[in-house]
């Protein structure tokens, strides 16, 4: 009885799931090779990325990097100067008339210097090529945030063809899946901490209060603007949203291991489960402070 449940429930959500790619999904870039036989490290921004960056730097800059969200408005941009760049929230193609913080990470976006590819939303694609005016160096590449769940197979199948992915809770999971169809054969996670459950509290007043830090600090903007996004939600919400997350990189986990693509997470400390652990000391690379002695 429990196999036909399960069964069902696959079926249900794969219909549910083409439904939702009949009605949101849009025009996405096609799969590259471009990546082939190359390694990727995916940037985010969790504040164990400021250590990577003071020790192993000298590995980052060696090979293409894809960074994420407001880390173009961190001194350190133009330094790691990135092949790929991701944004998958709505709030960075609706706000840049009142948050500071989105209008300057527009502003570097179209003051690049070399070659860069930013990935977003297809949905977006109307409100991004205007904010992209003043860039002769940043190209344009889109991707479907659609959520697709059911059956493995015609799961995987539809993230081949870029009709969706697994529940892309944050922009982790959409950057590991372009990385994928860019054709890339390892893809490092850096800076994906995802320590959500240890800054999580509840105040006096039942407010859900959640404090995220970053590699790089945070203006007082963009702490009032994260307050004012959890005002309101209910503990079990943001829970079972963290749920969501770690469960959608199992998704990719299975689905990477089928594309023969390994994922390493060179996090420390990361609490993602799914993927392969190895540090940089693991795997033998000198920090940058021992080469220059």
């Amino acid at each position: 009885m429990g196999n036909l449940y399960d069964m069902a429930k696959k079926v249900g959500g794969t219909l549910a799931s083409l439904m939702k790619i009949a009605v949101m999904s849009k025009g996405a870039s096609m799969a590259s090779d471009e990546g082939k036989g190359k390694e990727l490290f995916i940037l985010g921004n969790g504040p164990s990325l400021r250590l990577t960056i003071d020790h192993d730097s000298d590995r980052l800059l060696s090979h293409p990097l894809m960074c994420v969200n407001f880390a173009a408005n961190s001194p350190e941009f133009r330094l790691l100067r990135p092949r790929y760049y991701i944004l998958a929230d709505g709030h960075f193609f609706n706000s840049i008339g009142h948050d500071s913080n989105v209008r300057k990470l527009w502003e570097e976006l179209n003051h690049v210097s070399w070659e860069m590819t930013l990935l977003i939303p297809s949905k977006f694609k109307h409100l991004a090529a205007p904010l992209l005016m003043d860039s002769t160096n940043v190209k344009l590449r889109y991707f479907n945030l659609t959520p697709v769940e059911g059956l493995k197979g015609i799961s995987h199948f539809l993230y081949s063809l870029g009709l969706g992915m697994p529940r892309p809770r944050n922009v982790m999971i959409p950057a590991i899946m372009e990385g994928i169809r860019l054709g890339y054969s390892k893809i490092y996670l850096c800076g994906a901490d995802h320590t959500w459950t240890k800054t999580l509290d509840v105040d006096e007043e039942n407010f859900v209060v959640s404090i995220q830090p970053h590699f790089y600090n945070d203006n007082e903007e963009e702490h009032k603007r994260v307050r004012e996004t959890y005002k309101g939600l209910r503990l079990h919400d943001v829970l079972g949203s963290m749920t969501v997350a770690f469960r959608s990189y199992w998704q990719i986990a299975d689905y990477a291991q089928k594309k023969r693509v390994e994922i390493i997470n060179s996090t420390p400390g990361s609490m993602i489960d799914a993927f392969k652990r190895e540090s940089f000391r693991d795997s033998g690379v000198i920090p940058l402070e021992r080469n220059m002695n």
